[in-house]
């Protein structure tokens, strides 16, 4: 029968695909609807029937949370569900991690490219699952489980679901895998399978699963709460068509993807200008110290440059060239990764409508450099365990560039200068004592999960938003201490507070972050790292503003805490650098390391871990922050009096009941001084241009920008030729 997107079609997949891909790119409309046809003829019953569509994968969502038993999905909302297209297209999604939208349909995508119709076959009450990267997904710890939609005998969707593990069953304990340098240490691997057949999973695949992880109790929950929640989306679909038509289901699951992307379209044309954006992030991997693995060993400085190209017809052009290459590391990854993180970002900056689906794939085009850290499936045995920890930065400079495009059109009001690096500062296992109650021998998860709360960077109108912000889910939750404390049995929370300093300084401060002292207890022993940022930080300011500060570790050992309790003494519930609390532990053993990401290290009972999140960058010079908000920031304990001295030029001293007052008088002495001094530092261009083009030609880098450089004239030579000719160096100039 001949294809057609408004009535049923018997054939093939393979052949559906073609064809809708064929039909977009000639008549430059989804599957060729340049009219919709049932929005015009009856506009209040389309709007009825998407809204029940994308109410069915919202009610599956908030149902599916309260099967699960991790904290991560019950309590944070790290899930997320979606309706296909039978030819893996999304039609309508939930609320939640809203990255794996376009993951998911990369799965199915990739299985009908590999032929699944044919063999094994697809069928009623088949379950598949993914959590590859390379063939759909961000990283192996969140699993995806998608089932076919049947009406009749005849498959007319998918609907899919999706949670983030607790555990993974990796090199070591935790979900985000620092320790991961190669595939065979990522953990469980399924590669878009068959797990279930007539609605029932499959033996082995339970076998498999429950030994294949840490947590096996949670990842069990998590998997049923996936079968309910997309099972939930198959109901509502066969009742739907049974109200409906099936005809009218085809056509209109088509139409509302032809919809949202003249939606964004439109949102790009009235929001942007048309013109080239371009920003830089970096992020280092120190592990010339951290790493176990002797390919592993040694520093690097990731270049994560990002140009966005916006069109005077609506549509952006991405243009990864110049990224780095991928390495012996858990960052690398893939398209479905890429892309789907870019739908978390463009979802809350510009293309927020009542639809939100495939169209905004189609109103994108992305270049992504070959053997780059993005683009590398050729290489099959890399890691691709933690793509977040260059994914999250490189789309800081996203936000920034939006925020100009913003600017630019005269909405001062709109975006942000970007967001705090949402990085775990804490994951691993331990062994419980039973010296507390809870049953000895019994292994937990180490899962602090608060990451889902940063700081929000701040743009020309208003202040980042503290410690409630995450880029990858828009409903930012950091948790109850109770529900961390439920799951980590042996790790305790002594504190939960603002953290002084975190947020990024200008005329519109970044949001702040917060801190957490950890205390072990009742544990026979433990094992924990951190995967947060290295030696730089990894956003930036717009239009003046400062970063947020870079990460840190503080690890105290030998604490004696037990002595400060029975003598109600003070312990430790933070940290300032500038008069540390751990001080107050005199006979303890104090780490601190310059970076915060570092390989598992062991936990006895009584030691402390110290847990950091990050904060947003600033917006403008601080120099011109209005005094009273200094003031409030100095009583609320955003900066410490060092900070709004040297940097805000504010100087302020106590009252008699304690609360911060600002000397007007000589703060503006001071803003002055700090003006004036910043004068006499300046350089005009050309000076700066002829000592920074010597440094270059002279060699006077540090090796691990030396090799940066030099990896970037071999991965990417467009970006190199660039380079060369702004320095004007000389064509055989090589690093």
């Amino acid at each position: 029968m001949a294809f057609s997107v408004g009535a049923s079609t018997r054939v093939s997949l393979k052949q559906l695909v073609q064809e809708v891909a064929e039909r977009t790119r000639n008549t430059g409309h989804y599957a060729g609807l340049v009219e919709l046809e049932l929005r015009d003829k009856n506009p209040f019953r389309w709007e009825e029937a998407m809204t029940k569509l994308i109410a069915s994968a919202v009610t599956a969502r908030e149902v599916a949370v309260h099967i699960a038993a991790s904290p991560l999905t019950r309590s944070l909302g790290e899930t997320c569900f979606a309706l296909f297209t039978a030819d893996g297209d999304a039609v309508a999604l939930s609320t939640g991690i809203i990255v794996h939208v376009h993951t998911m349909s990369e799965d199915i995508k990739q299985m009908i490219e590999a032929g699944y119709e044919e063999f094994p076959g697809i069928r009623e009450g088949d379950i598949y699952s993914n959590n590859d990267p390379a063939l759909g997904n961000v990283h192996t710890t969140d699993i995806h489980t998608l089932v076919p939609i049947f009406y009749q005998g005849e498959l007319v969707g998918w609907a899919g679901g999706v949670t983030h593990q607790v555990d993974i069953g990796g090199v070591t304990p935790g979900h985000d895998i620092v320790a991961a340098t190669s595939r065979y240490e990522d953990g469980l691997y399924m590669t878009n399978e068959k797990i279930g057949e007539q609605g029932k999973l499959l033996p082995h695949y339970l076998l498999r699963s429950r030994q294949g992880v840490r947590t096996p109790l949670y990842y069990d929950l998590d998997e049923k709460a996936r079968i309910a929640g997309a099972e939930m989306i198959k109901r509502a679909v066969i009742q739907f068509i049974d109200e409906y038509g099936l005809d009218f289901y085809l056509r209109l699951s088509r139409e509302v993807i032809e919809f949202s992307r003249r939606n964004f379209l439109a949102r790009v044309k009235e929001r942007l200008i048309p013109g080239r954006f371009r920003a830089t992030a970096f992020v280092d991997t120190p592990f010339s110290k951290e790493a176990w693995q002797p390919q592993a060993q040694r520093d690097t400085l990731h270049h994560l440059p990002l140009e966005v190209v916006v069109k005077a017809d609506g549509t952006l052009r991405l243009d990864f060239e110049g990224n780095s290459g991928y390495g012996p590391w858990a960052w690398n990854t893939a398209l479905a990764s890429v892309l789907g993180a870019l739908w978390v970002v463009l979802s809350q900056m510009l293309g927020y409508s009542e639809v939100v689906n495939e169209g905004y794939n189609l109103a994108l085009e992305t270049y992504r450099p070959p053997r780059t850290w993005l683009n590398n499936n050729e290489v099959y045995d890399l890691s691709r365990q933690t793509p977040w920890y260059l994914t999250i930065p490189i789309y800081t400079g996203l936000y920034r560039s939006l925020q100009r495009g913003f600017l630019s059109r005269g909405y001062v009001e709109e975006g942000a200068s970007g967001y705090g690096m949402t990085a775990d500062p804490t994951q691993g296992g331990m062994v419980l004592s039973g010296t507390t109650g809870e049953p000895k021998g019994v292994y937990a998860p180490i899962t602090t999960f608060e990451i889902s709360a940063v700081g929000m960077g701040a743009n020309a109108t208003r202040d980042g938003i503290d410690h409630g912000y995450a880029m990858w889910n828009p409903e930012s939750d950091m948790g109850d201490v109770e529900e961390w404390e439920r799951l980590q049995m042996g790790l305790r929370y002594l504190s939960r507070r603002i953290k002084p300093n975190s947020a990024g300084y200008g005329r519109r401060r970044g949001g702040a972050g917060f801190e957490t002292m950890g205390l072990f207890y009742g544990v026979a022993g433990a094992q924990a790292f951190s995967l947060n940022q290295g030696m730089v930080f990894t956003n930036a300011g717009n239009c003046g503003g400062y970063p947020a500060f870079a990460s840190y570790t503080l690890h105290v050992r030998k604490t004696d805490i037990e002595q400060l309790w029975r003598n109600h003494q003070p312990y430790p519930q933070g940290d300032d650098p500038d008069s540390p609390e751990v001080n107050k532990l005199p006979s303890a053993e104090v780490t601190r390391l310059p970076y915060g990401t570092y390989y598992p290290r062991p936990f006895d009972q009584g030691d402390l871990i110290y847990m950091k999140y990050n904060g947003g960058p600033g917006y403008g010079d601080p120099l011109e922050r209005p005094i009273e908000l200094c003031e409030r920031d100095l009583n609320d304990g955003i900066y410490t009096e060092r900070i709004m001295e040297s940097v805000y030029g504010i100087i302020a001293s106590r009252d008699l009941h304690g609360g911060f007052v600002v000397d007007r008088k000589k703060s503006e002495v001071k803003r002055a001084e700090i003006r004036r001094t910043r004068r006499e530092r300046s350089v005009d261009f050309a000076e700066f241009y002829h000592r920074e083009r010597n440094r270059v030609l002279s060699g006077e880098l540090t090796p691990v920008v030396r090799a940066m450089y030099a990896e970037l004239a071999d991965v990417g030579p467009r970006w190199w030729e660039e380079y060369r000719a702004v320095w004007q160096l000389p064509e055989e100039f090589t690093l």
